[in-house]
């Protein structure tokens, strides 16, 4: 029931934030967004593959993330971390995840960036609440 929550409590959040957006639209991208960060890279394409038989006619649009996603390539460059695109979805995702949940863990082996990407959230967030 937690995740069926999860779902509603970001569609919710997705639908107040942007109203014109398609229901299907809406339903679909909180799926993804409360789901996408858990899985292992190869549940991915059985995810995607279940989200195109359920929906098979919706085209999701592409998430502009704007200041936040500008600010995390500028704080990894301020933490001295190479612009590497998987990382800075990550920290997305991060990002997305605390919005849903009140715990969270990293989980990953050793060398995998778990703490790398907690470090340039927290210094995003941080330089984004001082502007």
């Amino acid at each position: 029931m937690r995740a069926v929550k999860s779902v509603l409590v970001m569609a919710g959040t997705l639908k107040r934030s942007e109203p014109s957006l398609n229901e299907e639209v809406v339903l679909i991208r909180a799926m993804r967004d409360s789901n996408v960060p858990k899985f292992l890279k190869d549940d991915l394409p059985l995810f995607s593959a279940l989200i195109g038989d359920l929906f098979p006619s919706v085209q999701i649009p592409e998430i502009d993330y704007g200041d936040l996603q500008k600010q995390i390539e500028k704080s990894m460059q301020d933490l001295g971390f190479q612009l590497v695109p998987v990382l800075i979805t990550k920290v997305i995702q991060l990002f997305e995840t605390f919005n849903v949940r009140f715990g969270v863990m990293l989980v990953g082996l050793t060398g995998s960036a778990k703490t790398t990407c907690y470090r340039v959230l927290e210094h995003t967030m941080t330089e984004l609440r001082k502007a």
